[in-house]
């Protein structure tokens, strides 16, 4: 099993040597997994470790914290799809204001020489880092030469002759283009998260769902068509409410799924919901059975879309 860790300084974490890659891997897309599977292949010719570095909350979150840029995948989906990729520890390093005062310099010599006796580094294109992002590719080389481990780039992943970038990504979950944001993704967009018990307001209205908090800005709000992977073998149809509940004084986001024909008890349960096609944005009712009317709309547009996703699925 892969190690976590959370800080710059303490103990070695590969005291053998590793080899590093450093990303905000937000999506974990076509181009970070290209970048954690290249890592991850050069570390077992090397016989070292591979050791991927990101960082929580991101950097971008840190200096807007009053505008948060949206998030497309929280942190434990992150480190689980990281090691999935092969990644024998994982530095999951947190931001502050100590980290965003740190030089790039520093960085190297305390993270990637100190704690993981790095022998290569790897990073995607035009990546950044360090106080004032003074660290790029031609510091880690020049830093290299002298303390012993080689650095470079991979080239971006390109998708129909376009680069993949969470940026992109982002771009087509608020269109909600989900058929775009799976071509970018190399997958369905989805969420995953352990269910947790809600207002139960759902429940008494007839529409009870499955909660999952997701405590940072969303890339995407709304109600939805999706898939619940997770409670069966198949993925369950489901509507799905993502945003912040303006009709009931919601604050932060939660994405509510309704599974269609379901019964029982998911508490607890580690869920993964799949967006297929936006029904609508959120909107504020007059009152709950307004709310309700338009609950039911949404439920028959879904299972409509969803059959017809299915039929394409297994045609």
């Amino acid at each position: 099993m892969s190690r976590l860790f959370r800080d710059v300084d303490g103990g070695p974490v590969s005291p053998r040597g590793s080899v590093v890659c450093i990303g905000a891997f937000d999506g974990l897309h076509g181009g970070h997994r290209a970048l954690v599977r290249h890592t991850a292949a050069r570390a077992r010719v090397l016989g070292v470790d591979a050791v991927a570095l990101t960082f929580e909350p991101l950097p971008r979150e840190f200096f807007a914290r009053e505008n948060p840029p949206p998030r497309l995948t929280l942190a434990r989906a992150k480190v689980e799809g990281l090691r999935d990729l092969g990644a024998d520890a994982v530095g999951l390093l947190r931001f502050d204001a100590a980290m965003a005062a740190m030089s790039a310099e520093d960085f190297v010599r305390r993270m990637l020489v100190g704690r993981l006796s790095a022998r290569e580094v790897w990073i995607g294109p035009e990546f950044r880092f360090g106080h004032r992002r003074g660290g790029d590719l031609a510091l880690l080389q020049a830093m290299g030469a002298e303390l012993g481990f080689v650095a470079n780039e991979i080239e971006a992943v390109r998708v129909q002759g376009e680069r993949v970038s969470s940026t992109r990504i982002r771009e087509a979950l608020k269109q909600g283009d989900f058929a775009d944001a799976a071509r970018l993704l190399g997958r369905p967009y989805a969420i995953g998260g352990r269910v947790v018990r809600g207002q139960q307001l759902g429940r008494t209205l007839g529409f009870p769902t499955a909660n999952l908090r997701f405590p940072k800005t969303p890339a995407l709000s709304g109600i939805y068509a999706t898939w619940v992977h997770g409670v069966t073998g198949d993925p369950w149809p489901s509507v799905s409410s993502f945003g912040t509940r303006p009709t009931v004084d919601g604050v932060e986001p939660l994405l509510e799924a309704h599974l269609f024909d379901f019964a029982g008890d998911l508490y607890g349960r580690h869920i993964e919901v799949e967006f297929v096609a936006k029904l609508r944005d959120e909107l504020k009712f007059p009152d709950l059975p307004s709310l309700t009317e338009q609950m039911h709309r949404d439920a028959e547009q879904a299972r409509v879309l969803l059959s017809n996703d299915n039929q394409r699925a297994t045609a």
